[in-house]
């Protein structure tokens, strides 16, 4: 019998604990937790992630910054914008939504949020910090399939995990989050070979590919765990993971449901690194 994850209900947890640690905070150092967000032209999907964004800050409690600039913007405004935010003490985290415009050099712009600001977790320290066990701001997907799998008790120590994507994003942190929690930890990605044969052994499997329904049955082990971090569009343009969800579950112990799994997890976790953040300054 397989059981479906439910992300929204862990989310929602997530946020009435966070929402009193924000009051808290609020309390003791008398100014409100901050994010910014800096949103660079009208790409419409990401218009509703920042939307969606700036929502969970008014839920938890958080004190939201948003600037959108216009696709026009030069390297040397924006660049000018951030710095600015790094430098600004009632800012304990910064985020700049991607995609960028061609013409910007994202990676220039990147590099100017300070470790301690960057709540995405993408920085090569924070990277560094996460593997060697460290104290840091972790990615906050791979963070919150963890947090996912802590609330329902599942057991990480000594099992097999299987990791196919090896992104920056959420492949590699993922594999590493699983190894520093004593998993065993294989990676796949598209020059694997006999990826079937690996992902049978996996006892967790994590799929972050972006292919519409990649992971099919006879690619799933007898009682596994599976995490579908993907968000497609399937042949009749509906929403759907990287696993071929009603073909798998009856296979597994657990697994996540696209939408409604990994996804409400992710902006949770950004808003727990924004308190962390603040936390950490402190």
């Amino acid at each position: 019998m397989f059981n479906i994850i439910d992300g929204k209900k862990i989310s929602a947890d997530m946020r009435k604990s966070i929402k009193a640690e924000a009051e808290g905070y609020r309390r003791k150092y008398r100014r409100e937790v901050g994010l910014a967000v800096v949103m660079v032209g009208e790409n419409p999907a990401s218009a509703i992630y920042v939307r969606n964004k700036i929502k969970a800050c008014e839920e938890v409690g958080i004190k939201s910054f948003a600037f959108y600039l216009p696709a026009t913007v030069s390297q040397a405004d924006l660049e000018q914008l951030v710095a600015g935010l790094a430098a600004d003490e009632n800012v304990d985290g910064i985020l700049v939504q991607l995609p960028l415009p061609q013409h910007i050099s994202g990676s220039k712009v990147l590099s100017l949020i300070p470790t301690a600001k960057d709540v995405d977790g993408f920085s090569a320290e924070n990277m560094g910090n996460l593997a060697m066990g460290e104290k840091c701001l972790v990615a906050c997907t791979p963070n919150g399939i963890m947090q996912m799998l802590k609330a329902l008790g599942i057991a990480v120590k000594g099992k097999r995990a299987v990791v196919v994507g090896r992104s920056n994003v959420v492949g590699k942190p993922m594999a590493l989050l699983l190894l520093n929690a004593d998993a065993t930890v294989t990676v796949c990605h598209s020059k694997t070979e006999n990826l079937k044969d690996e992902c049978l052994k996996a006892d967790i499997l994590v799929a972050a590919v972006g292919k519409p329904k990649f992971i099919t049955a006879d690619m799933v082990k007898e009682s596994a765990v599976v995490i579908d971090v993907g968000m497609n569009r399937d042949e009749e343009g509906k929403l759907c993971g990287d696993v071929d969800f009603e073909n798998v579950k009856e296979k597994c112990s657990y697994i996540t449901p696209v939408p409604g799994g990994v996804g409400p997890m992710t902006i949770t976790m950004l808003m727990y690194n924004t308190l962390q953040a603040a936390l950490f300054r402190r």
